[in-house]
């Protein structure tokens, strides 16, 4: 009986399955099989394709902001040259069009320190150098069509010299025109050329509130700015003693040595500074640029009303951003050279100026 068993068991297996398997074998793929295999490709193939929008999507905004700055100020500037080429072309009508390039270069100055905060320092100083040009051309345009002194006293040299060389010195005005400095295209009033002075100004009575404000040309001076600005200029200052209201846009520093500073503001962005300590409250991280010994330590100043305009500019609250500096010009994973944090047995204590008056003015 096993034996009949076995025999009878034999044939099902051998016979039936392997026919069905050889002819599966034979069978051509399904169409399903080709489609599903199709649309895994078609699928993959998207996906690729929305990471790749999403990496540039991600990326745009850090350009965009730098992208439309230079589209306006392109536009800006092309309306500034027309109106410095106006000047020549009609000069009937050269005050009106020397009045339209001055307000053109203005608005051209006070696009370039809006943007000052996030420009990259090639497309900076670029632009501050087509403005600084333009401001030349229209204080050379200006000298030609003002008096008609210099066209007189040019055809009295004539008469006094001799044949044909005397044509080319008319030439010569350009010396009286030198490039001007980075201090002349900073805008807003402010204090300039002092030595050795205290200069206090209360922003909260003057008629300039809530406006632009400049530091520029200051040896052994000491500053003190109650009230809150718009932007901070600071170019060109040695051995001085800097104390800020709060600064609800961006504060530009450019050129300082064996300095103290002690600010609030948005964004801060310091160039070519050296041996200088800085007191910060600041939203964004602050950048140095081509500095060297530079120290960094908490927001120490007080007067009467300090809260109210810390608050009314967005800066209440400490981010702590004043120890996380951004060194431009240092690109390794270590940290910097040029920078670091002052030690505390050597900060500052809170410097109260309430009761510092008063004495000088702006210009």
């Amino acid at each position: 009986m096993p034996k009949e068993r076995r025999g009878s068991e034999t044939p099902s297996p051998l016979v039936h399955p392997a026919p069905a398997t050889s002819a599966a074998r034979m069978e051509p793929e399904p169409d399903s099989t080709k489609a599903a295999a199709g649309n895994r490709k078609h699928l993959a193939m998207l996906e690729r394709l929305s990471k790749r929008t999403a990496t540039s999507s991600a990326e745009s905004p850090e350009a965009s902001p730098v992208a439309a700055f230079l589209s306006r100020f392109a536009a800006a500037k092309v309306v500034a040259e027309s109106a410095l080429s106006a000047c020549r072309s009609s000069p009937d009508d050269a005050p009106a069009s020397l009045a339209a390039a001055s307000a053109a270069v203005d608005d051209l100055e006070r696009l370039v320190a809006e943007a000052s905060h996030f420009l990259p320092p090639y497309e900076l100083r670029s632009a501050l150098a087509a403005v600084s040009d333009l401001r030349a051309a229209h204080k050379l345009a200006a000298s030609e069509i003002r008096p008609k002194k210099s066209f007189s006293f040019r055809n009295k040299s004539k008469a006094t010299k001799n044949p044909p060389q005397d044509p080319p010195a008319p030439l010569q005005p350009p010396p009286e025109q030198p490039k001007p400095s980075f201090d002349a295209i900073l805008p807003g009033f402010g204090f300039r050329g002092r030595n050795g002075a205290t200069l206090v100004k209360d922003l909260r009575v003057a008629n300039e509130k809530d406006g632009d404000f400049t530091l520029a040309d200051l040896v052994s001076c000491e500053v003190y700015l109650k009230g809150k600005c718009r932007a901070l200029y600071i170019h060109k200052l040695r051995d001085c003693r800097v104390f800020i209201g709060p600064v609800f846009g961006s504060v530009l520093i450019e050129d300082v040595e064996r300095c103290t500073f002690v600010m609030a503001a948005h964004q801060i962005r310091i160039h070519e500074a050296r041996a200088t300590d800085f007191y910060l409250r600041v939203r964004s991280r602050p950048i140095i640029e081509d500095c060297s010994g530079v120290r960094f330590a908490p927001h120490a100043l007080k007067y009467v009303g300090v809260e109210e305009d810390l608050k009314d500019s967005g800066l209440e609250e400490d981010t702590g951003n004043w120890a996380n500096v951004d060194d431009f010009k240092w690109l390794r994973a270590v940290q910097s050279p040029n920078w670091c944090l002052v030690p505390e047995e050597e900060r500052l204590p809170t410097v109260d100026i309430s009761e510092v008056q008063e004495g000088d003015d702006c210009n």
